[in-house]
């Protein structure tokens, strides 16, 4: 089914109406209707410099769109890249727009690319008019500007005196109020071409936009071709795996957990946080994902990464919750009142989990060592040095109520989740120091992970639900207990798992949407009812396969792929409704689809066997 760009104004299109575009530097997301409608600039976790997602009076945005009512509009990926095609069709003209961020195909001109978009025009069938209208909104939409004619584009100058940024064209622009307009009566053939970003530079990118767009091409069909993944999910595996490259930083290795911010994870639009974050949690899924898929040499920069904060951590072993992309710490939650959404809801930047303890972070980490220790380089001396402290940090903390994965803001508790990770931490410590034969407490370090493991199936099981739960002596079933046989802590066909994993598919799940907790619960303190989580139906689909009910595991697994949106991108939640919610395109979601997709095939290569 198409869509007619004209007919819909930004705001009512989904969340999920878009592609996303990135360098490794900064990342935007452009629309079915052919706006660049979102984007953090120079950086990912930079203020806005487009924003009409989040409000679209006054977020900004960059459009080239059809004047044609009827206008028909795909959108798709050219094969293997992050290079986006949007192509609008009318009975008189068919128009491609290419949407791109450089990159260099061959590493030594890395550097000499600016950071910048790209955006390529072109009419491949009879005629259309399309109007062209970069309105910027620097610093969140706060900082004025002013716009300024300069030799083939125009430059936005910012009040405050910060950099500028330049529009260049290979058409005439003219300036309207605080924009840059043009209009293009295209004839078949013809090319527009507009380049955005750092004013250095951008004429070689102008000039040479064919070659730029061959070279951006190359260099992702070369990453995707270093994909080992040859299983039978090969398309929506490396549409994961491009938009985690995308999710990177080039300059520092680590992954945050969405572009965006401020999109609601409730229909009532509450519920709007800030994802352009690294989360020490998402380290082993990134590490694990990355090395299945052959991807090394990203998760040894990622699990540099990590080293630094491990070194930098205090001087008893406490790591912060996430961090910002160059390893400092995430900024301060504060209300953000210049964008005010087209729903009610109050808009954050910065996050004030931050501040929070959640004890599950050092499994994460331990777990990401383990596995990039088995699959990739051994540890340094110094590195081992770092882990001891963190583990026995964990040995002296286990017990301690902690906020948890889902940063409860309502204060703390004892959580099952927690309790689990700390029995990672320390057995991947153990293991680690018995394969490389490591100095370590190893006589206090088996003690605390026998501790755990007690621990776990004397306060967190409940015999009359038969199940894990979330709390000692509550009945309150988590999502989050689906990581249990992932870490291999039980069994996947254990009887108190396989009770476990019933009591979620009876009382968490919608259809192949998992929630995180009793759905309209006020568990977490916040208003709003929030959708399933989607990185918890993919741990649902793995843990079914892994319980060796495959046909169950893959009909969940295929059901959740259709709420991938017409790209293959997939936000944090789904409402029953089949809405997306929440930040998008979503990390973890990605890498719990690849986990999942990695042991279906496994099971499924197992399983049908043909006859002989």
């Amino acid at each position: 089914m198409g869509h007619h760009p004209e007919q819909i104004p930004p705001a009512a299109l989904p969340v999920d109406g878009r592609g996303m575009i990135g360098n490794m530097k900064t990342a935007a997301l452009v629309s079915l209707c052919g706006a660049i409608d979102f984007m953090c600039f120079p950086r990912i976790d930079s203020p806005t410099v487009f924003a009409a997602l989040l409000d679209g009076d006054r977020g900004g945005a960059f459009a080239i769109t059809p004047r044609a009512p009827n206008a028909n509009v795909k959108q798709m990926y050219l094969p293997e890249t992050n290079v986006l095609l949007t192509r609008f069709m009318t009975g008189d003209g068919v128009c491609e727009l290419l949407d791109l961020m450089p990159v260099a195909s061959n590493g030594t001109r890395a550097d000499a690319l600016p950071n910048c978009v790209l955006r390529i025009v072109r009419l491949v069938f009879g005629r259309m008019t399309l109007d062209v209208r970069c309105d910027p909104r620097f610093d969140y939409a706060r900082a004025k500007h002013t716009a300024h004619a300069v030799e083939k584009g125009v430059e936005f100058m910012r009040d405050d005196g910060a950099p500028s940024l330049r529009l260049r064209s290979n058409v005439p622009l003219t300036i309207d109020g605080q924009s840059a307009c043009a209009t293009l009566n295209l004839e078949e053939g013809a090319c527009a071409c507009f380049v955005l970003g750092e004013a250095e530079g951008l004429a070689d990118i102008d000039a040479n936009h064919d070659s730029i767009l061959t070279e951006t091409i190359d260099y992702w069909k070369e990453w995707s071709s270093r994909s080992t993944y040859r299983g039978r999910y090969r398309e929506v595996v490396l549409r994961s795996a491009l938009t985690l490259k995308m999710l990177s930083s080039e300059e520092f290795g680590a992954i945050v957990a969405a572009p965006t911010f401020g999109l609601p994870e409730a229909q009532d639009g509450s519920r709007r946080w800030d994802y352009r974050f690294t989360w020490i949690r998402d380290a082993a899924f990134s590490v694990y994902a990355l090395l299945r898929l052959g991807y090394t040499g990203e998760a040894e920069r990622f699990m540099k990464w990590i080293a630094e904060r491990s070194r930098d951590c205090s001087a008893h072993g406490q790591l912060r919750v996430m961090y910002s992309v160059d390893g400092a710490d995430a900024p301060e939650e504060s209300e953000l009142k210049s964008l005010v959404g087209e729903v009610p809801g109050r808009i954050v930047i910065g996050n004030g989990a931050r501040e929070q303890v959640q004890l599950d972070v050092y499994g994460a980490l331990l777990d990401s060592v383990y596995l990039y220790n088995k699959y990739g380089a051994a540890i340094s001396y110094d590195g081992w040095r770092h882990v001891t402290r963190t583990v026995d940090y964990v040995v002296e903390h286990w017990r301690e109520p902690d906020n948890g994965i889902w940063e409860f803001r309502n204060g703390t508790r004892a959580l099952l989740h927690s309790r689990l990770m700390c029995w990672v931490t320390v057995d991947r410590a153990l293991r680690l120091a018995e394969k490389r034969s490591l100095p370590a407490a190893l006589a206090r370090w088996f003690e605390t992970r026998d501790e755990i493991h007690r621990d776990i199936h004397e306060q967190f099981w409940n015999d009359d639900i038969e199940s894990f739960v979330q709390t000692p002596g509550s009945d309150t079933l988590d999502a989050s207990a689906l990581m249990m046989p992932l870490v291999r802590f039980i069994g996947p066909k254990d009887p108190r798992w396989i009770g476990t994993l019933d009591a979620i598919g009876r009382e968490l799940r919608v259809d192949p949407l998992i929630f995180r907790y009793t759905r309209g619960s006020t568990l977490d303190g916040l208003p709003g009812t929030e959708g399933g989580f989607s990185a918890c139906s993919f741990w649902y689909a793995e843990a079914l396969a892994r319980a060796g009910r495959v046909d169950e595991g893959r009909l969940v697994f295929e059901k959740m792929l259709a709420y991938a949106n017409h790209l293959g991108l997939f936000s944090e939640e789904v409402a029953t409704s089949g809405e997306a919610l929440g930040n998008f395109p979503q990390a973890l979601t990605h890498l719990a689809l690849i986990s999942a997709a990695y042991q279906l095939d496994r099971n499924l290569d197992r399983v049908h066997v043909p006859w002989t």
